[in-house]
């Protein structure tokens, strides 16, 4: 069982951290903040530390800060998350309200977030999971199907690993291939949200449906 790091210490990074730990992994949370790391201590009975101790700890890392600030976060950890697998959480969601129920986004569908992270830390091995499903059904999500988790990467043993803690965790997994996927992943936290928006509706998760070979 690898060791996990956790950047973030909002509800996504909580969710995932204690679901994690109850699954048998070694979980640090990372907060920018001491006190913060302190009342995470306290909530979780979890290891906390700085971002860098963290992403030095941890053999896998989760990324699951703001959109809004995940370059910049990303920006300072290139040395720690070199040659690491990144699981990469974040949406690139914009500081505007919704449209009719439809979240804005600060890229475009020429460009993920994903990929901009990728070219921001080249060394690290960015795998987009866990962007499009909400943090009570993150981890042993259960519905009358396994939901289906959708990952993209440039590196085939970080996606293995990844798609390894999915199974773990309960999820039906499908590589959707390399970083420029993020591109239409990305957007599937767009269509998840708006039954939520619009309706309250957010007991809900996407599975990919096959006929036989």
């Amino acid at each position: 069982m690898k060791k996990i790091g956790i950047i973030g210490s909002g509800i996504v990074a909580k969710v995932l951290a204690t679901g994690l730990s109850t699954h048998g992994y070694t979980v640090m949370l990372g907060s920018g903040d001491k006190e913060k790391r302190e009342k995470l201590n306290k909530e979780t009975g979890l290891m906390t530390g700085s971002f860098e101790e963290s992403a030095l700890f941890g053999e896998i890392i989760i990324l699951a800060v703001k959109g809004t600030s995940a370059e910049k976060v990303v920006s300072t950890l290139k040395e720690q998350l070199s040659g690491k697998t990144v699981i990469d959480t974040t949406n690139p969601i914009a500081d505007k309200p919704p449209v009719n129920g439809v979240i804005q986004y600060f890229t475009s569908l020429e460009e993920s977030l994903m990929e901009r992270l990728q070219k921001t830390a080249l060394k690290a091995n960015f795998v987009k999971a866990f962007n499009s499903v909400g943090n009570s059904f993150m981890i042993d999500p259960e519905f009358e199907l396994k939901p289906t988790m959708f990952i993209c990467g440039n590196n085939v043993s970080a996606k293995d690993e990844v798609s390894a803690l999915l199974t773990k965790v309960g999820w039906e997994v499908e590589d959707m291939g390399n970083a420029e996927s993020a591109r239409a992943i990305e957007p599937l936290c767009m269509l998840w949200c708006i039954p939520g928006m619009r309706e309250n509706r957010w007991s809900h998760a996407f599975k990919l449906l096959k006929k036989g070979n």
